[in-house]
């Protein structure tokens, strides 16, 4: 993924900096979600999905995670989706727990269209769009990354895992990977579980799916980093792993948090580090901020960027805010003659 920042020319407001809870149907369901987006912010701003562990809540990670002050300090808007209520009254992403052989619901395309729908909405950038999750939420982070497709650029987990089922079948783009995990996770075992003693579905250890990420971008450099310990009283100390040099530029890292548990960093657990934070700034490094226009990132609007918008629109591309050149929500003829007028005038 490139890593290119340029400034932008045009700004927008939201209404409110409080979450607000939405509803999206998607497949004759009604699902929710929380979205926060700060008071003030330009158009194209990056989009973090956050995703909430079994028999978790939207509600509840985003009141442990923090990340909401993360996105008033660093300009990016936040969506919470809600899982569905399995059999056992539990809220839940569809990753192919053993104990769910009925389930069919199709979380996949649910957070793929709500991403398309929130990037048009708000105007959002629809190359800087992430997932983190914790636990059942990591799992769905990594299931997204598995799917060929351009909507997530990049995904974190924190004590997820990659289950067999959906790791045999892996067909990912490289992009950006960060796992966050503790050594005597009691839940997600360190090791994995290939023979599903713990009931969940036959699992790979974490080192074995961050090397496999690590393959997957072609990093050519591993770097170890220790994470001062400023609380040894939490009875855990971290390790960071870093894969670099990779297609894009692309890294894959791992904080192994020896002595950490299923816990979500600087909520409870390890207090070293504030996850949230430690997602965010690894999501940063790959931000790809243009001018809207701009569609090949030459910090310059000119004829190769109608091209682009025209083929964005013949080939009827996912919303684009850079093609969105009058920004109306709406990629269409309007955005070439306005675009066009614009190259004229000079």
């Amino acid at each position: 993924m490139l890593k290119i920042l340029y400034p932008l020319f045009f700004s927008i407001s939201f209404i409110s900096a409080q979450p607000q809870l939405h509803t999206f149907s998607i497949n004759n369901e009604t699902r929710q979600y929380y979205l926060y987006t700060p008071d003030s912010l330009g158009p194209g701003v990056p989009l973090l999905f956050v995703l909430h562990g079994y028999t978790g809540s939207a509600l509840s990670i985003m009141n442990y995670s923090d990340i909401n002050q993360i996105a008033d300090q660093n300009g990016f808007v936040v969506c919470y989706p809600q899982g569905l209520i399995d059999d056992m009254d539990n809220a839940f992403w569809n990753v192919g727990y053993d104990f769910h052989p009925n389930e069919a619901v199709d979380d996949l395309e649910f957070l793929s269209s709500l991403a398309n729908y929130l990037q048009k909405e708000y105007g959002l950038s629809s190359y800087n769009t992430f997932s983190a999750g914790m636990s059942n939420g990591g799992e769905m982070s990594y299931m997204l990354a598995c799917q060929p497709s351009d909507v997530f650029r990049g995904v974190a987990s924190v004590t997820g895992i990659m289950f067999e089922s959906f790791y045999n079948t892996c067909n990912p783009l490289p992009i950006p990977v960060l796992e966050i995990h503790g050594t005597l996770d009691e839940v997600n075992l360190w090791d994995g579980d290939p023979n599903n003693e713990g009931g969940w579905g036959p699992y790979i250890g974490i080192q074995e799916g961050i090397n496999y990420w690590a393959n997957i971008n072609n990093c050519t450099q591993t770097i170890i980093e220790i994470v001062p310990d400023i609380y040894p009283s939490d009875g855990s100390s971290i390790t960071v792993e870093k894969h670099t040099n990779g297609i894009n530029n692309n890294e894959v890292w791992l904080y192994k948090i020896a002595g950490g548990g299923h816990e979500w960093p600087g909520e409870s657990g390890n207090m070293d580090i504030n996850a949230g934070e430690e997602i965010w700034g690894f999501f940063s490094q790959y931000l790809i901020i243009a001018d809207t226009g701009d569609m090949n990132f030459d910090n310059s609007v000119n004829i190769m960027d109608i091209l682009m918008i025209s083929d964005n629109i013949l080939d009827n591309e996912n919303y684009n805010h850079l093609a969105d050149y009058n920004q109306d929500s709406n990629v269409n003829l309007l955005d070439i003659f306005s675009l066009g007028q614009y190259i004229l005038s000079f």
